[in-house]
This record gives C-alpha cells, structure tokens and sequence, in this order.
C-alpha cells in the first residue's frame, strides 16, 4: 500500500514538473543562479569600493599638497630671480613631463593617458590587466605630471587605479571571468564615485559607458562599490560636493534658449576637442626620438613657459572652475582662458603621460557657459539670468559633446554642484550637445582612443571573444551608396545592425548603405586588420 502511495506521489510530481514549461524552468534556474552570484559578490564590492575610496583620497591629498606648492614655487621663481626664474620653471616642468613619461613607457605603457580606454580593452577582454602595476605607475606618473604643471585631470587616473581594484579583488577571490569583468566594471564606477563625491554618477558610468551592461548583478555590484567609496572619501575629505553653484531660486524657463545654444557651441567644440586630441597624440607619436620620455620634456616645458607667465592656469584646474561657478573671473577673459586651457591639454595629453581629461575638458565646459550665459545676460538684463550657472550647464554640455554620455554628464554636475533645481538646462544643452556632435559623425573620445590603441598594437589574435564597434559613413566614403554584399567585408567581420536617423535595422545583403549611416560590427579574435580597413572605407 505504501509502495502505491509513493509511486503515485511520484508520477503527480513528475506530471506537476512537465506541466511548467521547460523556458520557465530554465529562467527560474538562471534567476537563482543569478542571486546566488549577487550575494556572493556584494562583499568584494563593498571591498572594492572601500579600498578604490582610500586609494583616491591618497591621490587626491598628494595632489592637493602638491599643487599649491607648485604655483607658489613659480611665482616666487619668477618673481625673485626674473629671467633666470623663467628658465628654472621650465626646466622644473621640462623634468616632471620627462619623469612622468619615464614611468610610463618604461614601467607600463597601458598607463598612459586617462586609462579608461584601457579599462574599456579589458572589459572587451582584449588585453590582461596587471593591476598593482598599473595602480603603482599611474599613480606615481599622475603625481609626478600634473603636480609639475601638466593640464591633466586626477579622475581618469582614479577610474583606472579602481578598476584594477577591482581586478585585483577578482583574483583574490578567485572570479570567473564575468564576475571579474563585473568586479573591473564596479571598481571604475567606484573610482569615479571617489574622485567626484558622485556616486550615482559612478553608477551611470558603468552602464552609459564602461560596462554599457543592466544585468541586476553589474547593477547591483557598481552601485555598492560606488557608494561605498563615496563613503570612504566623505569620512576623509569631508562631507562637501566638489563644486558649489550660489543660486537664489531655481534657473527661469527663459534660462533653456541660452542653455540651448550653449548645447550647440559645445558639441561644435567637443568634435574639434576630439579631433586635436587624437591629432596630438598622432603628432607627439611622429617624434621618434631615442628616447621616448623626451617627449614628455617637450610637452612639460611647454607648459612650463606658459606657467612663467600664468601659473594658475596649469594643473587640474579645480580653483579656475570654482572662480567661474562663483563668479570672480571677469567675462573678457573668458576666450584667453579657453584658448590657453585648450592649447595646454592637447599638448599635456597628446605626450602620453599618465593624466585625464575629465578635469580639463570640464574647465573648458565651464569657460564655453559661462562665456554664451555671460553675454546673454548682459544682453538681456530683463530675464534675470545668473551668468555662473551656464558654467555648470557649459561643464555638462561639453561633456556629453566629447566623450557622448549625457546622463553621465548631468548625474555627474547634479552631484557635484548640490543643485538638482540645474536638471532641465543641463537636461537641453547636454542633448543638443549630444545631438550636434552625432550629427557631425564626430566619434566619443574613448571609442576613437581604444580603436587608435588596438589599431597601433594590433590586439592579440588570442583574444577571449569578439568584439563590436560601431562606424560612421562619411560623404564618398568607399562605403558610401553601396550594398552591404558588394563591400566585400573583411574576413572575421560581419555588420550586424545599421542606424539611419532614429531607425534601426539588421541589414540583408541586398541592404544599400548611404552616407550618415552608423554601422555596427563584430570583429572576431584574430581580425583586428579589419578594424584599420573598416575605418579607412568609411571615413
């Protein structure tokens, strides 16, 4: 009797199992498997986010001592030794770009620039990572160039030393890949997070454009690590944002034609930042001189020269920015500052020193706002603008122009003034931004930078998956008026999706491609020659 009971008690589960779908068994499957992984990660984000905050705070305290220090030294040079001051200051800057560079290239070249490409690569899993080298060097060579002047920011330094944080907890632990790509991922946004007291901004870094991935695991993983290194830097450095806006009431409606505007001059701006950066840094690679850290003399010098003369101009550039968010710098030297700011970071960036260009390109941001909201309220008096906050709205536009991540760019200035009453100027001058720079065909800074990096080294042809990109069809571009089987695609490459306008499309072989279109394609291991021909056939 019993024996019939449970064979029976058998057969109604087996029937009950059959009667779920096998999809909703499978789903059900991957959901606990997925939670299982969440739980096991969130203690190597919260130590992720933890050791990615005291790392950034060490940074940022060693700059902040240091910099000073540097525009004290300058001045007094110049002042107390005239022209022989002048030839000490560059020859200060002449050592800390060489210093700088020597650290790099001789200890380890992926440090270079603001290393977020580089982060980018290891994502895509085209390059390893060794992270205590690349925390040691970069911080090292930061210190070293932008403490003698260099115009490089402290926050791309910081996202690459948090995400080999996050690599080197990944091996702590023994990760698989993916949750060592997810760990790599939430030490960046962890990194930002610190350097900026953003966390949400950290967050929307990871997914707009690291990691460009919303599974709940990355989710979860960024969001923590970077609220825990927010925390860490807000026990040390205090509790105040990094920037801080005056505002009596919130921005008048009358405040979205100018901010407009700005959205416009920006993304025109942001292409021709894009453009001379990649161009100076093709430039400085033309020198081939014996010794490479030469170059990083050239480019300190340089910067050295212009510190005889204007010593608060060089560096991050933190006090030039708070001067325009308060108000304190006179409109008429708005253009010079642009200018000068703008010919500094190509020169600083494109030598190949540890440095980013968030901090520069946000001064400039600030210069472009503040410039077009300056001249509108002075124009029309009558509409009760205050000028400061278009230098916010210019930092957020400029933003999204270059490196084209507009919820980024508005998290991040929200955060960073206090003002959430902001959002809707940076809301209509960060898309038009956006909008002018797409139009364009201009590409985001850190896609044209990691395709330079793997067209320069030729990734390895034992790379763990394949990777997608995204192209511009240029006006008579080879490409340009021609089916998708009559362009002859590279072997180990396959367009998978064509944007015209706001349509998207898989497109057939008979598909005809037209300039203005963006391309996307996979390019298999072992094919990166076909990432150089891609490019050349449809610019």
């Amino acid at each position: 009797m019993t024996e019939h009971h449970d064979e029976a008690a058998a057969g109604e589960a087996a029937s009950r199992e059959e009667s779920v779908p096998r999809t909703v068994q499978r789903e059900l499957r991957d959901f606990i498997r997925s939670h299982e992984q969440r739980r096991r990660q969130l203690p190597r984000a919260i130590l992720i986010g933890l050791v990615a905050g005291l790392v950034a705070v060490a940074f940022r305290g060693s700059l902040n001592l240091v910099e000073p220090l540097r525009t004290r030294l300058f001045q007094a040079l110049v002042h107390d030794h005239g022209p022989f001051g002048f030839v000490l200051v560059i020859l200060i800057g002449a050592a800390g770009g060489a210093v700088a560079l020597w650290l790099v290239t001789t200890f380890a070249p992926e440090t270079a620039g603001s290393g977020i490409p580089k982060v980018k690569s290891v994502l895509h899993s085209l390059v390893p990572m060794r992270w205590l080298r690349v925390i040691t060097i970069k911080f090292m060579s930061g210190v070293v160039g932008i403490g003698s002047g260099l115009v490089l920011g402290r926050e791309g330094p910081t996202i690459q030393m948090g995400a080999a944080v996050g690599e080197m907890v990944s091996r702590l632990f023994s990760s698989n890949s993916r949750e060592r790509r997810t760990l790599v991922a939430a030490g960046a946004g962890a990194g930002l997070s610190a350097a900026f007291n953003a966390p949400l901004a950290g967050l929307v870094f990871v997914l707009e454009e690291a990691q460009r991935d919303f599974a709940p695991a990355v989710f979860a993983m960024a969001l923590l690590a970077s609220a825990v290194g927010d925390v860490t830097t807000r026990i040390i450095l205090g509790q105040l944002p990094v920037f801080h806006v005056e505002m009596a009431d919130v921005p008048p409606l009358t405040a979205l034609p100018a901010s407009l505007l700005i959205g416009v001059v920006a993304g025109l701006l942001g292409v021709l930042f894009n453009r001379g950066l990649v161009g100076s840094l093709d430039f400085f690679a033309s020198m081939t001189p014996r010794h490479p850290w030469m170059r990083g003399a050239v480019a300190g010098a340089c910067v050295g020269a212009v510190g005889c003369v204007l010593p608060e101009m060089l560096g991050g550039g933190n006090r030039l920015v708070e001067s325009m968010l308060d108000g304190r710098l006179d409109l008429l030297l708005v253009p010079g500052v642009f200018l000068v700011r703008f010919g500094l970071t190509m020169v600083s960036y494109g030598c190949g020193t540890a440095g980013g260009i968030f901090a520069p390109l946000l001064v400039l941001g600030a210069a472009i706002g503040l410039g077009i909201g300056g001249a509108a309220s002075n124009l029309v008096p009558a509409l009760g603008l205050h000028a400061p906050v278009f230098a916010a709205v210019g930092m957020a536009a400029y933003f999204s122009a270059i490196v084209r991540a507009p919820l980024t760019g508005i998290v991040l200035l929200v955060e960073m003034t206090g003002n959430y009453s902001l959002v809707l100027p940076l809301l209509a001058a960060s898309l038009t931004a956006y909008g002018v720079a797409d139009f364009v065909g201009d590409r985001p800074i850190y896609e044209a930078l990691l395709e330079r990096d793997l067209l320069r080294t030729q990734a390895s042809p034992a790379l763990e998956k394949a990777i997608v990109l995204d192209f511009t069809i240029l006006p008579g571009a080879d490409f340009d008026g021609r089916t998708i089987g009559e362009i002859g695609l590279p072997e180990g490459c396959l367009v998978i999706l064509v944007r015209r306008g706001t349509t998207e499309e898989v497109p057939t072989s008979s598909f005809r491609l037209a300039a203005r279109d963006q391309i996307t394609a996979v390019i298999s291991p072992g094919a990166a020659h076909a990432i150089g021909e891609l490019r050349e056939r449809t610019a």
